[in-house]
């Protein structure tokens, strides 16, 4: 599978995100995607073809590989990856609403203006309030709900992170009970592991990131309260003054 797109896809959405984001978005495609491409491709590709079960029945072998091994830790991985990095899309294409209305509005500008805003447009940052706030956090919630709920897959279908050496199937048409044994059980039940590390260290990068923008947004309120108070503190103050003023010249004539 080529990663390249998907690369291309969030390393553009990074532009956008908080440092915690920039943190998750590295540690996506340093210890998942590389870890994934350059080595635990290497350790499962042998999963079949070395599941050796004692009996020469026909189809005993398959029935009990499929039983145990339901689906493939590299597929389950790769569409993890995928659905995780999926809620980034509402980002980009927030950002990209965003941008086309602002060019539009530029355009209908004077030709040096518009050039000038542009290119200021094509530099410039957007900032993580309002609408945009509302799709950031909710891409965010997405991306913990698609972790959590593949994490739960992955215990759920294999019974646990660990691969055992020897499984017992009786499962049609094996005649009997047989042992199967599983190749590298141990290599296999580190890369596991560590895959499943990747992904907690992931879902707490999301925890942290999302109470670092409610927290932002709180204080982004509570300044804005606070100003509001103040300036209506200043008319009031005005007001009072002016009545004041008002109330000394009328005593006077």
């Amino acid at each position: 599978m080529n990663w390249g797109y998907l690369q291309a896809f969030l390393g553009g959405v990074n532009k956008h995100s908080t440092s915690i984001g920039k943190v998750w978005l590295s540690v996506i495609f340093i210890f998942r995607v590389m870890i994934l491409v350059v080595a635990a491709e290497s350790v499962w590709g042998d999963e079949q073809s070395d599941f050796v079960c004692n009996t020469l029945q026909p189809g005993c072998k398959n029935v009990c590989y499929d039983h145990y091994f339901p689906v493939s830790h590299i597929r389950l991985w790769c569409l993890q990856l995928i659905f995780v990095s999926t809620p980034a899309l509402l980002v980009a294409m927030h950002v990209a609403y965003r941008r086309h209305e602002e060019k539009r509005l530029i355009l209908q500008q004077d030709g040096e203006i518009a050039e000038k805003n542009l290119q200021q447009i094509k530099m410039q940052k957007i900032r993580i309030e309002g609408a945009l706030w509302w799709t950031y956090v909710t891409s965010i919630f997405f991306r913990l709900l698609f972790e959590g709920a593949f994490m739960y897959a992955f215990y759920y279908i294999y019974n646990g992170f660990q691969m055992t050496r020897l499984v017992k199937c009786d499962a049609w048409p094996c005649p009997n009970v047989v042992d199967c044994f599983i190749s590298r059980p141990t290599e296999k039940t580190l890369f596991t592991i560590f895959m499943v590390a990747a992904s907690a260290i992931c879902i707490l990068l999301n925890v942290a990131e999302l109470c670092f923008l409610i927290i932002k947004a709180c204080l982004r309120h509570g300044k804005r309260e606070k100003y509001s108070s103040y300036q209506s503190s200043l008319i009031c103050k005005d007001k009072e003054h002016q009545q004041n003023k008002m109330n000394e010249f009328l005593v006077k004539s």
